[in-house]
């Protein structure tokens, strides 16, 4: 099975979250998407969001998105370990417990440069790439080869990326944008619906208290 990790806070999952891993799964020819939330405690401490759904509320968002999608799969192995484990440690799991014969990590251009072990923020990066390998969603007004140019790190590992165009369509959509639509403009539901997975229609209200 070749499949992709899609790490993240995903506080909460979006339609571009569910929708880009799609297309990059297709795009590739890829059997699955595994999505690996990381502990709330990260979330807030680490990442400092301004707040974070709870480890339980987030594995079942994003598994109620899953049930109809054959192509997806969410892991608690991030959740349920004592400390918040480095990405290496979770792609060497994955790859076991999945059976995967090719297992590569999902990201977005924003995280290439933080790869680079001189900004002290990813542990093993040399190792992801060399043993996994790393798949771009570059966004329209990104060009991630002028990042990877750019970078010495990134350049000596050049031939581990793989690039993958995503439409403009999803370049609005962000956890951060739909806790800001609820502190914002709380009567615009159209515009939440449109930022959400149908299946997270009935969350408006969970956000609105968490974010009041």
């Amino acid at each position: 099975m070749k499949a992709l990790m899609f790490g993240g806070a995903f506080n909460p999952p979006t339609k571009a979250h569910i929708e880009l891993g799609d297309l990059v799964r297709r795009a590739l020819g890829y059997d699955r998407v595994i999505y690996v939330p990381t502990k709330s405690d990260y979330i807030e401490n680490t990442q400092k969001k301004n707040f974070a759904f709870s480890n339980e509320e987030r594995l079942s968002m994003l598994r109620d998105v899953s049930v109809m999608r054959p192509w997806m799969s969410v892991s608690d192995y991030e959740l349920t370990a004592s400390q918040q484990p480095r990405t290496y440690q979770t792609l060497q799991y994955l790859k076991k417990t999945y059976h995967c014969d090719e297992l590569k990590l999902l990201m977005g251009t924003d995280k290439l440069e933080e790869l680079d072990p001189m900004k002290g923020i990813w542990m093993f990066s040399e190792e992801i790439c060399r043993e996994f390998g790393i798949v771009v969603m570059e966004r329209s007004r990104d060009d991630a080869r002028r990042i990877i140019q750019r970078n010495v790190f990134l350049m000596k590992m050049n031939k581990c990326f793989t690039i993958v165009k995503t439409p403009d369509t999803y370049a609005d959509i962000s956890s951060t944008q739909v806790r800001k639509l609820f502190c914002e403009i709380q009567d615009d539901m159209a515009k939440l619906d449109d930022m959400m997975p149908r299946e997270l229609n009935g969350l408006r209200n969970e956000i609105m208290k968490k974010v009041q």
